[in-house]
């Protein structure tokens, strides 16, 4: 058996291959009937001829609908017509399965095509994202065990809240009540030190009611965190990691990307160094800008898209102030009032795709921002005693697999960037 990519070559042509797949396209003229037949690898135009095949087989040819199964056995031709300027002549064919009318049609509305979702998949533009995201999620894992990190797996299930009590699931555990991960920093945090840099990739689970472009309930997370690290350490880090997948990408899914009609010259300026901002001073260029932002305010889609137009790469935002970020972020103790943080805003629009910096690691300073933040030290007393053993300085980050999907791929929302999208409203299929 072989896949369809492999015919698709002079190499091929006058050999005699066996292919098996799905009718992607199918029209009869008389005595011939044009099957473009795809698998996961490609599509090709295979052609019946009445005059060659048996009546039985040719009518069962002829008679197949869009996505019915089967298998084309024939000799290789070029021919510029074809869809992929190659062309398989039928010599022998199986029918696996016939559908009734594939309810998949161009003219269905986006709702149809959720509720669809498990037959949409099938569609190239939906194969075109499964794979860019396949190699979106190799490449990372790929960059962090060529850099001598570790993967590990934190639970889903946890008592503790990482980004505020309320955007978290509540689930029943036995007699008691849970929350679903807000994210694995806590965690991974505890593992620094046993094995120093660690790494991993998981769903996390966030109950905002937001029904922005960009956010899921549920998402995949790609999480480090980095014992000996500073803020800027770890910017470095993320840095060539994001470098690294976009190069990835490019290199590996050409034909995906034109799919999707990525303009690739904009993932081509994707290179070190990032710009490197302070909020700041983004402030005061968002009012050159005319974007009305001021010191003290938070940056939401809308305001992350009206800024990341005006650069041609990611850029780091650094130093917020601390009231706009979670109680583990270090203070800077050049001035307490801003935190060592960073978000690394995507550039076209597609805004922040990263949230990390320094954590705190002085146990007096993690005691006073929990007191400020409302938060129980009993609640968090395993966190704390990372603080009491051993504490060294570290960062992390957590980057949303599924919005730099989005960006890589320029998609317009983001439930195109991933196979099952679950939002505010959606849980089917």
């Amino acid at each position: 058996m072989t896949h369809i990519s492999e015919l698709l070559n002079d190499d091929s042509v006058g050999k005699r291959f066996t292919i098996r797949g799905w009718v992607y396209r199918i029209r009869s003229t008389g005595k011939l009937t044009f099957v473009v037949m795809r698998d996961s690898t490609g599509i090709i135009q295979v052609l019946a001829r009445g005059d060659r095949l048996d009546e039985n087989t040719y009518k069962e040819i002829e008679g197949m609908t869009v996505e019915s199964s089967c298998e084309f056995t024939g000799t290789v031709r070029k021919d510029e017509r074809a869809v992929t300027g190659y062309e398989m002549d039928a010599e022998s064919f199986r029918l696996y399965h016939r559908n009734e009318n594939f309810p998949i049609t161009r003219d269905k509305g986006e709702e149809f095509l959720l509720d669809n979702r498990h037959l949409w998949l099938r569609s190239r533009e939906m194969t075109s994202v499964l794979k860019v995201r396949s190699t979106i999620f190799r490449a990372y894992s790929d960059f962090f065990y060529e850099n001598g990190f570790y993967q590990v797996q934190a639970p889903m299930m946890v008592s503790t809240a990482v980004e505020g009590g309320s955007t978290l699931f509540k689930v029943p555990f036995f007699d008691e009540e849970v929350n679903l991960t807000q994210s694995s920093q806590f965690y991974l945090e505890t593992m620094i030190f046993s094995l120093e840099n660690v790494f991993t990739l998981a769903p996390s689970f966030r109950a905002e009611k937001s029904r922005t472009r960009r956010h899921l309930t549920e998402y995949w997370h790609g999480e480090a965190e980095c014992a000996w690290v500073d803020n800027s350490g770890m910017m470095d880090i993320e840095e060539r990691m994001i470098v690294y997948i976009v190069k990835r990408v490019l290199e590996e899914n050409s034909d995906d990307l034109a799919e999707l009609k990525r303009d690739v010259s904009k993932l081509e300026k994707v290179k070190q160094p990032f710009p490197r901002v302070r909020y700041a001073e983004l402030m005061k260029m968002a009012a050159g800008w005319g974007l009305g932002l001021k010191y003290g305010d938070d940056l939401g889609a809308d305001e992350e898209r009206a800024i990341t137009v005006h650069f041609d790469r990611p850029v780091f935002v650094t130093h917020y102030p601390a009231s706009l970020k979670a109680f583990y972020h270090r203070p800077d103790p050049e001035n307490p009032s801003e935190v060592l943080c960073h978000d690394l805003l995507a550039p076209e629009g597609y805004g922040e795709i990263i949230g990390g910096g320094e954590r705190i690691w002085e146990l007096d300073v993690l005691l006073k921002r929990m007191e400020e933040n409302g938060l129980r030290p009993e609640d968090y007393y395993w966190y704390i005693d990372l603080r009491r053993y051993g504490s060294v300085p570290h960062s992390g980050f957590g980057l949303g697999m599924d919005r730099l999907a989005m960006w890589v791929m320029g998609l317009d929302h983001i439930r195109d960037a991933i196979p099952y999208p679950r939002t505010v409203r959606r849980t089917r299929p």
